[in-house]
Order: C-alpha cells, then structure tokens, then sequence
C-alpha cells in the first residue's frame, strides 16, 4: 500500500490537510503511529509531518510551564526546570523509544501505556488543540474521557508544584522500562500541615488513565497521618475497571494497587 508524507507549513495547514482525508494522521515520533501502519491496526495512508512546526519547545512562564506536543521524553528528563518530571519521562521505554515518543502522543497510548498522561493528570494540565478554524483549550480530564476527534495537540500547561508535592510510582514486571502493571501519580500540597487540592491519578487501572477521585477525597484537608491512609486505602479501588493482559490480570492490580498507593502517600516516589 503506497504511503504519502506530507510536510506542511503550519499546525492549522496538518489540521486541515487531515479532516479533509479519512486515513490521514499527524506523524510526531511515530512509535504509535508507526507501528500501527506497519501492522494494519487501522488504514493509514498518509502521515502528516510535525517537522518544523515549533511543537517541541518547553516554556516557562513564572509558575506555568509550557511543553509542546512534539516534545520528547529524552527533552523531559534533560530538562532541569522539569526534574521533578524526570523519573516519569524515563520510565518509558528504553533510550530509542524515549528518543522519540513525545509528549502529545503518550496522550492517545493505549492500555496499558501512557504514564507520562498520567502524570499530567495529576498535574491538572490543560490541553491546547488547533484545528483547521481555531484553537481551543480544554482540561486533561475531558480531553480523555471524550477523546475528542480532529485536531492537533499543540501543547500542554501546567502549574509548577510546590517543592516535594508531586509523586509518581511505576509498577512492571520487566524491568527496567516493561508496559505498566499500574502507576500512580499524585500532587498533594501542604497547608498548615494538612493536604490541600489533592490530585491522585492512576494508569492501567481503567481504558484510560483516570483520577482517583474517592481518594483525593479521603485525603483533602487531612494530615497525612495513618488514620488518614488508612482511610484513603479503604477507597483506593474504587471506579477502577482494570483489564487482563499480558502484564497482569485484573485481578492482581485490584489486589496490589492499594499496597503501592499505600508507599506513594507514605512517602515512596516523592520527587
């Protein structure tokens, strides 16, 4: 089957390059992309290059950052205003695919994959997309509960957290860098001594990564004292709907979930 490349000049120009063909698809690393036209997962007949468009620069704007879709795990983990990033950006992959698996692509990874989502989930970050009329902004939580057709996505944004608030755990069973059993990523800022605008957010645990909303609930306004976890663990399963894979069974990341959410809240992964 012949295969067209297509470079264009602007996000808006791939935008509507794209609607106006059914087998069209935005081509930024590729290691989704690539491998799904290699194995026939679904008709792709031309690949829209991301090259040259300026989605990969990574911006600071105060306590906002700024990372474009095009921006890759290996630019994650090198950059120092992201440190507390970097754990998660290297637990995808080897050194090759972390070369080129971006950012705006581990948003449409499928299960059990796309960690790096789940870490910006539990940031509350926001997704920018342009299509072929205008750029809208929505939040993470909707763009993956609808996983909105047409489009590209530009870029994501984010507050920094508080120093020691972001926490993230990878659970495989290949080590180092194998598909995820689960992981987890939570921000839970300090007042007072107490929780304040708790993000829990989990992968592997449902088709797409998901907030763990009765635990964030369990720990809001609370110290992070063992009544406290005892509490938020008592919930930690709840909304999950895991799947069976060649990683885990269902049942098994039900089972084991609540003992690593239990070494995240105690302390474990915090970066």
């Amino acid at each position: 089957m012949a295969l067209d490349i297509v470079k264009v000049d602007s996000v808006r120009e791939a935008a509507a390059t794209i609607a106006a063909s059914g087998d069209a698809y935005f081509l930024a690393g590729g290691t989704i992309l690539a491998r799904v036209a290699n194995t026939g997962g679904f008709p792709v007949r031309t690949m829209v290059l991301s090259d040259g468009l300026g989605l990969d620069a990574i911006a600071v704007d105060g306590d906002t950052i700024e990372i474009g879709a095009a921006a890759t795990m290996t630019r994650i983990a090198a950059e120092p205003r992201l440190a507390f990033l970097r754990p998660v950006a290297e637990s995808i992959g080897g050194p090759a695919i972390r070369n080129m698996a971006t950012v705006g692509g581990n948003l449409f990874a499928r299960y059990p994959y796309g960690d790096f989502a789940v870490a910006l989930l539990a940031l509350d970050a926001e997704v920018t997309i342009e299509d072929a009329e205008k750029t809208r902004t929505t939040g993470l939580d909707d763009f993956l509960a609808s996983a909105p057709a047409g489009g590209i996505v530009r870029a994501l944004r984010f507050k920094l957290p508080p120093d020691g608030a972001f926490r993230f755990t990878k659970v495989v069973r290949k080590h180092p860098h194998g598909a995820s059993v689960l992981s987890i990523a939570a921000v839970l800022p300090e007042t007072g001594g107490k929780v304040s605008n708790a993000r829990v957010a989990y992968g592997a645990m449902s088709e797409r990564p998901m907030r763990a909303k009765a635990v964030e609930g369990a720990l809001e306004g609370r110290a992070l004292d063992a009544q406290t976890l005892e509490n938020a663990l008592k919930v930690a399963t709840d909304g999950c709907q895991p799947q069976t894979d060649p990683q885990a069974t269902d049942w098994y990341r039900m089972t084991v979930l609540p003992v690593h959410l239990k070494r995240l809240l105690s302390g474990e992964g915090r970066f």
